[in-house]
């Protein structure tokens, strides 16, 4: 069930605004997949990854509403941080697969890629390449000096993930999160 939040403002000037703002958020092609600007109704992909057996390792309190605050703070952060987070989408369908970001959020020390993906399209190798071509973005045309994804240490899929994007754990950025989590770390040279 969509809830009143979930759905878009039928105005025109709020189609308008929306338009507009999604304009300016870069759009990223790959072989098999377009990255976008994420819109309301990509909320209920999010949603179903928060609410699968991956979406523990998603959000720090389950539910839908937390999904829902965490989705508007990612995609709040284009205005605010110039990044955020992408809809990734089947570039010949165009049906949703996921979504990859570039993220800071309360608790980050430097700037995070982070990477969440339906179970349909989980072993196709669409997250690596959703990732890698963000990470790129993120070195190439962001300048970013350093990048990491902090990562539960029970998410072997996302470790997994990580080392083949070239991340390597980097223990002393753990240790500054109390060793609560793992960290990876991307140097520009791994894109």
């Amino acid at each position: 069930m969509v809830l009143p939040h979930e759905q878009a403002t039928e105005s025109k000037a709020a189609k308008q605004i929306a338009g507009r703002l999604a304009a300016i958020i870069p759009i990223i092609e790959t072989d098999r997949l377009r990255l976008r600007a994420p819109a309301i109704g990509d909320f209920q992909a999010y949603a179903r990854i928060a609410e699968s057996a991956s979406g523990r390792f998603l959000l720090e309190e389950p539910g839908r509403d937390h999904a829902w605050l965490d989705f508007a703070q990612m995609t709040a952060t284009w205005i605010l941080q110039g990044h955020g987070v992408w809809t990734v989408e089947d570039a010949r369908t165009r049906d949703v697969l996921g979504f990859v970001l570039i993220g800071m959020e309360p608790g980050d020390h430097e700037p995070e890629l982070g990477y969440m993906f339906l179970e349909s399209a989980h072993g196709q190798g669409l997250a690596t390449e959703a990732a890698a071509a963000v990470r790129d973005y993120a070195f190439k045309t962001l300048e970013l000096k350093t990048l990491v994804s902090t990562i539960d240490r029970h998410n072997r899929r996302s470790c997994a993930l990580a080392e083949r994007l070239g991340g390597v754990r980097d223990r002393q950025a753990e240790a500054a999160h109390q060793n609560t989590i793992l960290v990876y770390r991307y140097r520009p040279e791994t894109g």
